[in-house]
């Protein structure tokens, strides 16, 4: 009852705070829910501590039950990967498969070396301290793009197809070897008696994203099969439910990648499972419900990330380093882009404006907070979960809301080139 009474709140504020967006603000969906729930946090914040802080207490005890990792990486994230991959063309990811697979896996490496050790250099001036291990750990959990916050910016800036294909593969994919890393360094910063050496580095990337492939592989064509053996939209709903909650269950008990498992059974279905064994109909129903999903999820979980300013402690005490941090990040991500797009092979198809996109269109999100939120209790994770928090915020606000201007800039500067 205690659940079905969280979630009734969530999704009636949800609603009130898209309402309010669509009628005032006007901005993209995501971006202005949880603006207006930063807000209101940040009134009720201040509203509590002078006039009514049983009802701050209230509501923080609302959010504080809401575990926030568990939510996001053990049930939304299957259904919002899902979501995202059952849209995308398979044939537009094969054109653009090296970059996607540069990106989503040397350059999360980059990015986690370079932010770490800008990080554990900086640092220090603001009298803030933090191992290199931490700072590094930070570096794993921020690198990755979220992929629940680019595609939902993405339906809005108007970026070439090619580009958004670059920009959404990578986002969808690269979660898997990040949490790979983030799990080795959380390991190494426990002072677990694990040994860590290349084979078994090798050994966890093969186990979780191979596993997560191959797993997603099967009940993607397996899903398809049986789909297309019937003809009935809601059986075919029930199917590709089952794929997503029945799929997170086995590659938890497996111990691989469920994110890659949902993304590659999401492309299947959406491609073989919609072309061949859909009707029309059908088709259209099914797309519809996952939509609908999508946004639904989307709501209540950028709603979850502007509440959260109410119960993260000693916020305020990091917000000039996480406003910094923030500007690391996007330098580690210039680095993390230019560097493999110096390959000879990469040469020809990135320009200048190409790579702006890419490092701006790299938006961080409630993964990045998520993995933060999981590290165990020590004096050391309230600075990195306040720092990660500020990085988010900032990350969604200044690059979600600018990146639809850089994008239409770019397209006319591509026109200018080509008349």
């Amino acid at each position: 009852m205690e659940l079905y009474y969280s979630l009734s709140i969530l999704i009636v504020i949800a609603s009130l705070f898209a309402f309010l967006n669509l009628k005032i603000l006007k901005l993209p969906s995501s971006i202005g829910i949880m603006l207006i729930a930063l807000v209101s946090s940040a009134l009720l914040v201040l509203i509590g501590h002078f006039f009514l802080p049983k009802t701050l207490e209230h509501f923080s005890g609302l959010i504080s039950g809401v575990d926030f990792t568990d939510v996001l990486m053990g049930a939304m994230l299957n259904f919002l990967l899902f979501a995202g991959a059952i849209h995308i063309h398979v044939n537009d990811l094969r054109e653009q498969r090296a970059p996607i697979v540069i990106f989503a896996t040397i350059s999360v490496v980059i990015s986690t070396v370079v932010v770490g050790y800008l990080l554990y250099f900086v640092l220090p001036w603001l009298g803030i301290s933090l191992p290199l291990i931490y700072c590094l750990l930070f570096g794993a959990l921020i690198s990755p793009t979220d992929p629940i916050a680019v595609l939902s910016i993405l339906k809005k800036a108007k970026v070439t197809k090619s580009l958004e294909t670059k920009i959404a593969g990578e986002s969808l994919f690269n979660d898997g070897i990040a949490i790979v890393v983030f799990t080795i360094l959380l390991s190494i910063a426990k002072g677990t008696d694990e040994t860590i050496d290349t084979g078994t580095v090798s050994w966890l990337i093969l186990k979780e994203a191979g596993g997560g492939i191959l797993l997603g592989l099967i009940l993607g064509f397996t899903a398809s099969k049986a789909i297309k053996s019937i003809d009935d939209y809601i059986v075919t709903v029930l199917i590709t439910l089952s794929v997503v909650m029945g799929g997170y269950l086995i590659a938890h008990q497996l111990h691989i990648s469920g994110p890659l498992t949902m993304v590659l059974a999401g492309l299947i279905i959406g491609n073989v499972g919609k072309k061949v064994a859909m009707s029309a109909p059908t088709r259209e129903y099914v797309e519809k419900f996952w939509e609908l999903i999508d946004e639904i999820l989307n709501a209540i979980l950028f709603l979850l990330i502007g509440l959260e300013l109410m119960v993260i402690p000693e916020l305020n005490k990091f917000l000039v380093a996480g406003l910094l941090c923030f500007v690391l990040v996007i330098a580690a991500r210039f680095v993390s882009i230019w560097l493999p797009t110096r390959l000879i092979a990469f040469r020809r198809k990135f320009s200048t404006q190409t790579i702006k996109i890419l490092v701006w269109g790299g938006l961080r999100g409630g993964v990045s907070i998520a993995l933060a939120l999981s590290i165990p209790a020590t004096s050391q994770k309230n600075s990195v979960v306040a720092i990660t928090y500020i990085v988010v915020v900032c990350s969604i606000l200044i690059q979600g809301l600018s990146i639809n201007k850089l994008a239409n800039k770019g397209a006319k500067l591509e026109e200018g080139v080509k008349s």
